[in-house]
């Protein structure tokens, strides 16, 4: 009888999931630029900003195998 990985391909689409579901959130937050009004910006957004893109970078370096070190 064949092993099967039936346990491993459910977890990976249950994690598929709600990846999908996270990425779609922040696509809507980002359209309506993070929740704040042009004259609301400040220095505190753009720093809030430039964590949630160095994160982002990070999750997007180990998935291509790109950035630093990984050249």
């Amino acid at each position: 009888m064949p092993e099967t990985n039936d346990a491993a391909l459910d977890a990976f689409i249950a994690a598929k999931i709600e990846i999908d579901r996270m990425l779609a959130r922040l696509v809507a937050h980002s359209a309506d630029h993070f929740g704040y009004s042009p004259d609301e910006v400040n220095w505190g957004h753009v720093g809030t900003l430039d964590h949630y893109r160095a994160k982002l970078r990070e999750i997007s370096d180990m998935a291509f195998q790109e950035g630093q070190g990984l050249e």
